[in-house]
């Protein structure tokens, strides 16, 4: 998409810090961190949201994450990542983009990004949870005709 600086990044029109390069897309610095180290992982072609990219592109893309997931603290000395994605809101670039940040015990970072809320009841969660679960029933039938 000529508009998008994802798209830049990965055509070589817009300068990144590029960490990793594969055919599954491109790892590069975030330029607003969370904390030093914190890498945007984005597939190749324009894909605005998870629901978008195709099953085809998954393995691939999420062991690209996975393995910048294991860099990272291993290049840093953090003992662990924090791994994200946005979908729609709070995503600051509409191109898919993984974060993963680097973590380290009391690196001042709680929980989520956001405050946090219980159910009001089990009957709500369980609620929740079944609503949830059937529509990702009917999304696996109508996914290729099939369940997962």
């Amino acid at each position: 998409m000529a508009d998008c600086v994802f798209c830049g990044i990965v055509a070589g029109s817009i300068p990144a810090f590029t960490v990793a390069s594969s055919p599954a897309g491109i790892a590069f610095l975030d330029i607003r961190p969370v904390f030093k180290g914190h890498v945007l992982v984005i597939p190749r072609p324009h894909i605005v949201t998870l629901p978008q990219l195709d099953a085809d592109l998954l393995p691939d893309y999420f062991r690209f994450v996975q393995l910048i997931s294991a860099a990272v603290p291993a290049a840093l000395d953090a003992q662990g990542t924090f791994v994200a994605m946005n979908n729609v809101v709070s995503q600051s670039v509409p191109h898919l983009h993984t974060h993963v940040v680097p973590r380290t015990k009391g690196d001042g970072l709680r929980g989520f990004f956001w405050p946090r809320r219980r159910y009001d009841s089990d009957d709500e969660a369980t609620a929740v949870a079944e609503t949830i679960g059937k529509e990702y029933l009917r999304l696996s039938v109508t996914d290729s005709g099939r369940r997962e």
